[in-house]
């Protein structure tokens, strides 16, 4: 896209931007702008630009300290956001490039013959990497499992000495030891591999992952080089354990990817849980670590299955006694370095890389990575890598690099979001009225104008006041579809070039509901976003055609007047049901809520007796009746003397209509006899007696037993007075 970079500065404005339009017209394609009146020279368009802020050249040999493999090195890009830049990667393996490799072995009892030939290794394994490179050095690791049940027997003696009881030459049981340092020696390789004896364990997986872990994060302690290919060499006949597997020991705290090495021992190894293959393969590739899988037969299926989760890995199948893993290594080898994977670290939100090989053996492109496989020692090969941007950004890196290689680019991303525009520096400019200068064809207003050519004085209101008339409800100024000119909203036009219209620009005629991908069913016209509808039809679309025929009930009446009928079909008031709002599952029972006019209306009496024929007459037309004939609802209710009344009911057209037919007679309850009054009355009458009688009697004896009690008291004063 392409925009308007500044506006004519003679007396004769050019009013690019029309009366109702958006700014936003200002971008364009080159063309379209042209032929709207831009002068090309008026029209900016930012390219994209790639600069290389270094690019050594590719090594030929290994010789000097850091042989470059991949160039450039470093690349600034600035391009414009949703536009693509592509630029060329190459690629040479030097030859002659250093090789670290990490012997790492189990020594589980079931590896006692291999260890036997391993010990005799040296030799040839120092001469099959000199065929490949004169800068090879070796190191040496050895696994079993954790000492914690139930991996490993934890009774003493059998932590001791956990082999066989006549196996002499038996090591106690440990988890992951560093032996040896990396090493150009030989016979330094072969003393301390010489110095190993067999340990064991119970169960069959082992601490493979644990020990790999350790020998990817402990570099300074390993002895790996920064600038060599670095391999790892897991020879075992048996599978592993992994994230989890820990908690069968009571071990919870996960394995958090650090160093743990004391005294060339793992020392968390019982207080910590296995890696994950996930985390195990992270920290290969943040290493550049390639691992090579030497199994035996048994466990090769597992193997590859964890080699596909770990990128630049291999796998090879040892013979029962490891007699040929120098030849499976070098094979490893060879198919690891001729093969050439380009991929990228810390790639920022919203960018994408795709890689193009140029090679003989290219893979496809992707989006994620690019091969390239068979690349012989010293043959150059490259890839395109096309980086596009979909949001604005600044200064974001990323690193792209070959999968198991040091070499790295760095790529630093900005894109171009804002144009460039060569303003106007007239503050008086004509293009905004005079009260304004232009900002990219926009105009910057003056204090006291606003507008978008500044035409509108402020006076004695604040800017803010008369902005806040184009706001409805306090929100976005004329909904965003309009600018607003001296407190009133004036609207833009759509993308159709009809107009937004309303006093904020809320209304539009091009989204109103569709019937047959048509707006408003093509029968209508859309006003504000609402359909408008042709006669004869109706809805929401102007789907269906104005009819009752679906909405006639039995008695001709349109959905029992308890609804209303829209597309020939009802819709009932709340409670109603379809389909023709005839019955009301969640309403009041009639029975109850009409008692009270059934008892006025039949017998003059209850709540509504002085007022029953405003309250009742209007929805209810009432018969007395000996026997009824209504069957839809039948009542009993109490009145409110007590009495039974029957009454059925039947509900008319409408809500609040019905026809009653009540039963004459009412079931009263029969009043208590005189006699019986009377005769209770005068057994209640002797009974207070009786109770009166006993109560006299008893405030009597209270009284004789208040003398008594004085009585006794004086008598008792007048003896101890005779006594003294």
């Amino acid at each position: 896209m392409y925009t308007i970079q500044q506006l004519s500065n003679k007396s004769q404005r050019l009013n690019f931007t029309k009366a109702g339009e958006q700014d936003a017209v200002r971008c364009d394609t080159q063309t379209q702008l042209i032929r709207r009146g831009c002068k090309r020279e008026e029209i900016i368009s930012p390219e994209n630009n790639l600069k290389i802020v270094q690019g050594d050249s590719l090594s030929t040999l290994s010789n000097q300290p850091e042989p470059v493999q991949l160039s450039p090195q470093k690349i600034s890009l600035r391009q414009r956001s949703g536009h693509s830049t592509t630029f060329s990667v190459s690629f040479k393996r030097a030859e002659g490039y250093p090789v670290d490799l990490y012997y790492l072995m189990d020594l589980s009892y079931s590896m006692k013959d291999d260890l036997k030939n391993v010990k005799e290794l040296g030799k040839d394994l120092f001469a099959a990497l000199n065929t490949i490179t004169k800068y090879a050095q070796i190191g040496f690791g050895a696994f079993v499992d954790k000492t914690v049940l139930p991996y490993t027997n934890i009774n003493k003696e059998k932590l001791l000495k956990p082999c066989d009881e006549n196996d002499q030459h038996c090591q106690a049981a440990f988890g992951y030891r560093h032996v040896l340092n990396m090493t150009p020696s030989e016979d330094e390789f072969k003393n301390k591999v010489t110095e190993q004896s067999i340990s064991g364990n119970l169960d069959s997986p082992e601490g493979s992952l644990d020990a790999m872990m350790q020998a990817a994060v402990c570099g300074d302690k390993i002895g790996w080089r920064n600038s060599s290919t670095r391999l790892i060499v897991l020879t075992t006949d048996a599978g592993f354990h992994m994230a989890g597997d820990g908690k069968l020991a009571g071990i919870l705290e996960p394995n958090d990817k650090q160093c743990y090495m004391e005294n060339n021992l793992y020392s968390k190894s019982s207080e910590m849980d296995y890696p994950s293959v996930g985390q195990l393969a992270m920290q290969l590739e943040k290493n550049n670590i390639q691992p090579i899988f030497a199994v035996t037969k048994e466990v090769e299926n597992v193997y590859k299955q964890l080699s596909k989760m770990i990128p630049k890995s291999e796998v090879g199948v040892l013979s029962s006694d490891s007699k040929n893993v120098v030849q499976l290594i070098k094979s490893a080898y060879n198919r690891l370095s001729s093969k050439v994977t380009l991929t990228h670290d810390n790639l920022p939100a919203n960018v994408r890389v795709v890689y193009t090989p140029k090679c003989d053996h290219a893979g496809p492109p992707g989006d994620s990575e690019g091969v390239c496989d068979n690349v012989r020692v010293g043959q150059e090969i490259s890839f395109d890598v096309t980086v596009t941007a979909t949001s604005c950004m600044e200064d974001k890196s990323f690193t792209i690099r070959p999968l198991g290689i040091k070499d790295t680019l760095t790529v630093t991303l900005s894109t171009n979001c804002e144009c460039q525009c060569v303003d106007p520096q007239n503050s008086s400019h004509p293009h905004c009225t005079g009260k304004g200068q232009v900002s990219c064809g926009i105009c910057s207003c003056s204090e006291g104008s606003i507008g978008q050519f500044c035409e509108c004085s402020i006076g004695a209101k604040d800017e803010r006041t008369l902005r806040a008339s184009c706001q409805r409800q306090n929100g976005t100024e004329c909904e965003g579809r309009g600018d607003c000119v001296c407190g009133r909203c004036k609207c833009h036009t759509t993308e159709s070039g009809s107009s937004y219209h309303g006093d904020f620009c809320e209304c539009d005629d091009e989204h109103c509901e569709k019937f047959l991908n048509k707006l408003c069913g093509g029968r209508g016209k859309c006003n504000c976003g609402k359909c408008e509808c042709d006669g004869g039809y109706e809805g929401s679309a102007c789907q269906c055609r104005v009819s009752e025929e679906g909405c006639r009930t039995l008695n001709n009446t349109v959905c029992y007047g308890r609804g209303t009928c829209k597309c020939n079909r009802c819709e009932c008031r709340e409670g109603y049901q379809n389909p023709r709002c005839q019955t009301c599952l969640g309403c009041t029972d009639p029975c109850q809520t009409k008692l009270n006019c059934i008892e006025c209306l039949g017998f003059e009496s209850g709540p509504f007796k002085k007022n029953c024929t405003v309250a009742c007459s209007k929805s209810i037309y009432h018969e007395m009746v000996d026997q009824s004939t209504i069957q839809s609802r039948k009542c009993q209710q109490k009145d409110s003397d007590g009495c039974w009344i029957k009454f059925n009911l039947d509900q008319l057209v409408g809500e609040d209509n019905y026809k009653a037919e009540i039963l004459k007679q009412r079931d009263c309850p029969e009043p208590p006899s005189v006699t019986a009054i009377i005769g209770g009355s005068i057994a209640s009458v002797a009974l207070i007696g009786i109770l009166l009688l006993m109560l006299i009697k008893l405030l009597i004896y209270m009284k004789d037993l208040k003398e008594f009690r004085k009585f006794e008291n004086e008598k008792k004063k007048s003896k101890w007075a005779e006594v003294r």
